[in-house]
């Protein structure tokens, strides 16, 4: 093999193996898209809560399924630049007379969730 042939292989070489690098270095901008829930907003529901007073506490749900209109979804989702997406989500169930009764998903009920409201 002479020198040229050897010379252009190792600049191929070089050049693929930087791209896995050179990719990090390009800027991408953080996607945020749903409900951002911060911890203080989720202490703040408590059971019994009517949903005027939920959509006060953390804005308008993401989603409100018409064939389940008492069962409330907040979802956030962020992907940043370079790094894998996560998501969290908020399932809130109403009573047929619009009161709060269960919470689920990635976020815990706050300490005073049972406690009634004042």
């Amino acid at each position: 093999m002479n020198w040229k042939t050897f010379a252009a292989l190792a600049l191929s070489v070089s050049l693929l193996g930087g791209c896995s690098l050179v990719e990090r270095l390009v800027y991408r901008i953080d996607i945020n898209q749903g409900n951002y829930l911060d911890e203080k907003d989720i202490n703040n529901l408590r059971y019994g809560m009517n949903q005027e007073q939920v959509r006060y506490v953390l804005g308008s749900p993401m989603l409100v399924e018409p064939e389940y209109p008492n069962t409330w979804y907040y979802v956030f989702y962020h992907k940043p630049g370079h790094d894998e997406p996560e998501q969290k989500d908020l399932i809130l169930t109403f009573d047929q007379n619009r009161l709060l009764t269960r919470m689920t998903g990635d976020y815990q009920p706050g300490p005073n969730f049972n406690d009634p409201l004042n």
